[in-house]
Formats: C-alpha cells, sequence, structure tokens
C-alpha cells in the first residue's frame, strides 16, 4: 500500500509549522511521502474574502496536487487548509484537521457529507473556530486540549504548549495507525 500525504497549511503559516511538520514527520515514519503546499500566492488572498471566496481559493490550490498524486493521500490541513474538507469528501480521503474552521458552514457541511474518516484537533479557547460539542458530532476522533486556542498553544507557558505539540502529535500517530494504515 502506497502511503502518502498532502499537507495543507492555515493562512499565516506554511506547511513547516510545528503542528504541520510533526505530523509530516509522522507520515514518513510510516514509510509515507509527504507533499507539502506552501501558499505561493497567498498574497491574493484577502484575509476579509467571504467563506465561499476562501473556499474556492483553497480548492484551486489544492484540486491540481490532489490530481495530479492520483492514489489516496491523508489531507493535513491547519485551518484555512480544512476549506479542503470538500475534496476529501469528494474524493474519499482520510484527513486529519487541526484547528478546523467548525465555525463556517461551508467546512461544517463538507464534514458532515464525508465518508471517510477525519480526525479533528481544536482547543476550547480558539472560540473563533472551534467547538468541540460540534466536533464530536461530526466524527468519533476529537482531541480537544483544554485553554488551547488557534495556534494551540495555552496560557501555561512554552513548556506546556510544547507538551500540547507532543500530545496533538501522538493523536495524529494514533489516528494513522489504528484507523488509516492499521497493521
Amino acid at each position: 500500500m502506497t502511503r502518502s500525504t498532502v499537507i495543507i497549511p492555515g493562512r499565516l503559516f506554511g506547511p513547516c509549522q510545528p503542528l504541520l511538520f510533526y505530523a509530516g514527520k509522522a507520515v514518513l515514519a510510516r514509510g509515507g511521502a509527504v507533499e507539502p503546499i506552501d501558499w505561493n500566492a497567498a498574497e491574493s488572498l484577502d484575509p476579509s474574502a467571504s467563506s465561499a471566496a476562501r473556499h474556492a481559493w483553497v480548492r484551486d490550490q489544492v484540486a491540481p496536487v490532489l490530481d495530479r498524486l492520483g492514489g489516496r493521500p491523508v489531507l493535513i490541513g491547519k485551518s484555512l487548509g480544512s476549506y479542503a474538507a470538500d475534496l476529501a469528501a469528494q474524493r474519499g480521503l482520510p484527513a486529519i484537521w487541526y484547528t478546523p474552521l467548525l465555525l463556517d458552514e461551508l467546512v461544517v457541511a463538507s464534514l458532515r457529507a464525508s465518508t471517510a474518516p477525519f480526525l479533528l484537533i481544536g482547543g476550547t479557547a480558539d472560540t473563533g473556530a472551534w467547538d468541540g460539542s460540534l466536533a464530536r458530532s461530526l466524527t468519533p476522533y476529537v482531541c480537544e486540549i483544554p485553554d488551547a486556542d488557534h495556534m494551540l498553544t495555552v496560557p501555561a507557558g512554552l513548556t506546556a504548549s510544547a507538551t500540547v505539540l507532543g500530545e496533538v502529535t501522538a493523536a495524529a500517530e494514533r489516528f494513522l495507525d489504528e484507523v488509516v494504515w492499521p497493521a
């Protein structure tokens, strides 16, 4: 079985930010290939763009990568990248979504339409994007971090935030090992 992933960044940080970097390392450790997307046209996305415009922009960036790769890659995305959930749903692709935009109807509708398993990771202090009750209604695979913000950092300090990074990376590894690529 060919194992691969497409790393889809958020709006402000590229595919090498720690959350996505370690998720990619988890795929590499399992013999998989990693295809990072870097928003080379990020400046063309107006931060005040409508949900529909952001969705179309992400789709235009991600779909060609999926078409080129073929197969059944795992999508691993952060925040803005969760607009690619419709591509995961349409193509039956498993996914890991860090701080998905659960307050956006387009993202939620895409997640509801998904037939492949997906893991949602978010923090209770991320009131602009995360809804833990909604997350648990969408999938049995949820990692919710108390007091974590949109970057999954916690107010207890850097060491505590690094511990959170380890916790969410472990959740991603369990999901890959137990759900996506079980032995």
